[in-house]
């Protein structure tokens, strides 16, 4: 068996076989697969099967961060549904067997497009069509209704813009790397400006969704959707203005840190983004200003997260020692976008 940081194969193979007697046929391999900086996904094989681990980092977690069931209870419910998500096979609540709980689904052959080099080599069109679909896919996401997938229970919507803005502050007193003057002023405005629920806004939120959390196959359809570790209840417009902010990030001073593919030839700007999304739902997405502010401050806490977790040498993986630089250039994008509210210009009925 080969050596897996944070999975023992083992203890995982012990485990499994008492739940999935039989599927387990040889000598199990396993490596952790390449781009993941916040839980971690092992490629595990028996050279005849093979399966996909999550597990959460090593070392510093907070609280309510990178939980398991969470991830495996919505990709389960959305099984029926047309968002494409992978077959979920078992949940360990349990630490003890490898030190923190985890999960098994099946591997999907498919890409996670990460880098605008990979696109360019796609060509415009292709990169076009493959950044319309996502979008797409969002909105079938957020057309589901989730009492009829057993989800009424998920979250707790009423309230989620203030908890949200409450939550994310947290996390950043909980993983602080320096004194943060800026965030904590943006922070204040934003607990200052809470929208009032819109219960029409309600739905399932993915909580990071972006194209490198996609698996496109090589018909350059989706094939799933993956890193539900944030999904719950509330205001879908988090989902689309996080997904700018990440679109945003690769023209920043800290570009490439997440993704850089929105700059490669044929990625949608960001006005088709929401014309496309508000012509998918055939609504007024109205002044989304507030939204992308909570969506910069919410990606700046997240990096600072994972710096905090370099700094302690509990990360796997290379392209750690830059992540911190996103954190300054985020804050003073969502300032800006609270300064600067975006126009309507996003109607689905033009």
């Amino acid at each position: 068996m080969s050596e897996t940081p944070g999975l023992d194969l083992a203890a995982f193979r012990a485990w499994y076989d008492a739940r999935r007697p039989g599927e387990i046929a040889g000598d199990l391999h396993g490596r952790v697969i390449a781009g993941g900086r916040s839980n971690l996904t092992y490629a595990v094989t028996d050279e005849s099967s093979s399966w996909i681990v999550r597990r959460p980092p090593l070392g510093h977690v907070q609280a309510t961060a990178h939980d398991m069931g969470r991830e495996y209870t919505v990709m389960t419910a959305l099984a029926p549904t047309d968002v494409p998500v992978p077959a979920t096979y078992a949940l360990c609540p349990d630490p003890d067997v490898i030190g923190a709980p985890f999960y098994v689904m099946e591997p999907i052959d498919g890409t996670a497009y990460r880098s605008s080099e990979q696109l360019a080599a796609l060509g415009p069109a292709r990169t076009a069509a493959i950044a319309t679909e996502m979008v797409d896919v969002l909105a079938t996401l957020h057309d589901v209704d989730p009492a009829a997938v057993g989800l009424a229970e998920f979250g707790r919507p009423a309230g989620f813009l203030e908890r949200q803005v409450r939550r994310w502050g947290k996390q950043l007193e909980g993983s602080k790397t320096t004194e943060r003057p800026d965030a904590e002023e943006l922070h204040r405005r934003l607990t200052a400006r809470v929208p009032d629920d819109d219960p029409t806004w309600v739905g399932i939120v993915h909580g990071d969704y972006r194209l490198d959390n996609l698996l496109t196959g090589a018909d350059d359809h989706i094939k799933a959707v993956v890193d539900w570790e944030m999904a719950t209840l509330g205001d879908v417009r988090t989902d689309l203005a996080l997904l700018l902010v990440y679109d945003t990030l690769a023209t920043l001073p800290a570009a490439g840190l997440v993704s850089d593919v929105s700059t490669a030839p044929g990625y949608p700007t960001a006005d088709e983004h929401l014309r496309r999304y508000a012509e998918r739902r055939g609504r007024d997405l109205g002044d989304m200003g507030w939204h992308l502010g909570l969506a910069y401050f919410k990606l700046a806490v997240i990096l600072e997260g994972i710096h905090f977790r370099f700094l302690q040498g509990a990360t796997v993986g290379e392209g750690f020692d830059q992540i911190g630089a996103g954190f300054d250039p985020l804050i003073t994008r969502g300032l800006e976008a609270l300064d600067q509210p975006r126009p309507d210009r996003s109607r689905g009925d033009d």
